[in-house]
């Protein structure tokens, strides 16, 4: 059975989407500044370089924060339901349909959490680095 689609899938899937759009462009620029810039790096090329490794770094630590905090909160969600399920007998079948659902839209929220701070520092890197003009 086809389960309806969320509000959640449907950002995670924009969000996919504009990351596949804007990490190339980000990334194309950066290489061709660092052909550009040579040996001896300028003081902004030097800056950009910095800024570009400091975020990746505070990007990628927050989604894993955020990411490891949602699936422990997940999984004791889940432990409570699985409980529940033991302790009434006669229900097995709707709590084996909400558990399933408990676990699908877990794993959506997590994929979302861990989206979200990649997803906007590189957007925000793709708009800020098409109005610099690389010469």
């Amino acid at each position: 059975m086809a389960t309806p689609r969320t509000r959640k899938f449907k950002s995670l899937t924009i969000k996919s989407m504009e990351l596949a759009l804007s990490v190339p462009q980000v990334f194309a620029h950066r290489v061709a500044r660092m052909a550009l810039a040579g040996p001896q790096l300028s003081d902004r090329d030097r800056k950009e370089f910095q800024i570009m490794l400091h975020e990746k770094h505070a990007a990628f630590a927050e989604a894993w924060s955020d990411m490891a905090m949602l699936a422990f909160r997940a999984n004791q969600a889940l432990t409570a339901s699985m409980l529940s399920f033991y302790f009434t007998p006669f229900s097995y079948t709707r709590a084996a349909a909400s558990a399933a659902a408990h676990v699908q839209n877990a794993a959506i929220d997590v994929l979302d959490k861990g989206l979200a701070p990649i997803h906007r520092k590189a957007v925000l890197n793709a708009r800020r680095l098409a109005k610099i003009k690389l010469c």
